[in-house]
């Protein structure tokens, strides 16, 4: 493994310094069945927010990643191309050889007191999610949260995972102080469909569970409708079956997003494909020529389709947060400023 190939930037046209040096990763595996075949690559990291590339089409700057791989296993997903940067496999290597950076929460709040931060949002989930497997063992996002909480410094979590109910007291607190966005992501709601592509995440339903309780504790939450699968998901019935249940979770929101094949994801994901849906591929060949993006003529028609019923069963737009405020420690808000030990559960 080239750990010195992650850099900071995670652009790696740069000859960067890396975030970490070989000597500095334990490695480490656990004998219980959640965790069977998962080697975990614990590090210290150097730096935790990382500034996102310039020709991204991500509509935010900054992100935090504490872990690097994920065993959610969705055949489609993207940042399966950042594994090989340590010479690691796109496939089974993504889904199985997760990074964790053992000291973000503490690297974080470091980074979020200097005088260079200026309190720009920052974005988590974005690559891989946060509410992984791992993070029910590593408990890195409590310490996270609560350096953004303390800092009153604005954030977003995109997730798949339901252990992130496990936090609501922290996000509740955060929401009090500063903006606050929740989203969760559900492309669709068949269950056979979902076994195969996204083998590793708890099933639709669970996920829309999660929506329905964080609006119930008043933290609205939006659904990215990720990805909308060609000719498997995007069915004017199978649409209209996930946005009914959105709506029916209370959702405040619900954007649709077509399913997008960059190379590494590509790769892996015609080859499940051509396994489980073979004569699929010649469509997905012609439909996906011109690049990893599908043609924009059908990302708009899939775009209004979802709007239209979004309208029809009444979802909102997502309601604006609080605006930033510092809270000084109290009885009911400890100090963490200073380093934390990490538990294992």
């Amino acid at each position: 493994m080239r750990w010195e190939n992650l850099t900071e930037s995670d652009d790696h046209s740069r000859a960067d310094a890396a975030l970490f040096g070989a000597d500095a990763v334990t490695r480490r595996t656990f004998d219980t069945p959640e965790f069977a075949g998962i080697t975990f690559h614990e590090i210290r990291a150097r730096s935790i927010i990382n500034r996102v590339p310039g020709a991204s089409r991500m509509p935010f700057e900054w992100t935090v990643n504490p872990y690097r791989g994920c065993s959610h296993a969705c055949v489609y997903c993207f940042a399966r191309k950042t594994h090989s940067y340590l010479d690691l496999d796109t496939g089974l290597g993504f889904d199985s050889q997760i990074v964790v950076k053992t000291n973000a929460p503490q690297l974080l709040r470091r980074q979020l007191g200097s005088s260079r931060w200026q309190g720009e949002h920052i974005a988590m989930g974005t690559n891989v999610d946060c509410y992984q497997r791992a993070e029910g063992r590593y408990r890195l996002m409590p310490g996270i949260i609560a350096a953004l909480r303390d800092h009153a410094n604005p954030f977003s979590i995109l997730t798949k995972g339901t252990l992130i109910l496990r936090d609501l007291d922290l996000l509740t607190q955060a929401a009090e102080v500063t903006d606050v966005g929740i989203s969760v992501s559900v492309g669709f709601t068949d269950p056979e469909l979902w076994r195969t592509v996204e083998p590793g995440t708890p099933a639709p339903e669970r996920r829309l569970d999660v929506v329905r309780t964080l609006g119930e504790h008043g933290i609205g939450c939006g659904v990215l409708m990720a990805p909308v699968i060609p000719f498997l998901s995007d069915h004017p019935d199978r649409l209209r079956d996930t946005v009914r249940a959105i709506a029916a979770s209370g959702a405040t929101s619900v954007t649709p997003l077509v399913l997008h094949l960059r190379p590494g994801a590509r790769e892996w994901f015609m080859a499940w494909l051509a396994e489980h849906h073979p004569y699929l591929v010649a469509r997905y060949e012609r439909l996906y020529a011109d690049g990893a993006y599908a043609p924009k003529w059908y990302q708009r028609r899939i775009t209004r389709q979802v709007h239209e019923l979004a309208q029809e069963y009444g979802i909102g737009p997502t309601r604006a947060g609080m605006s930033r405020r510092i809270r000084e420690p109290g009885p009911d808000r400890p100090d963490l400023s200073e380093p934390t030990q990490l538990t294992l559960i």
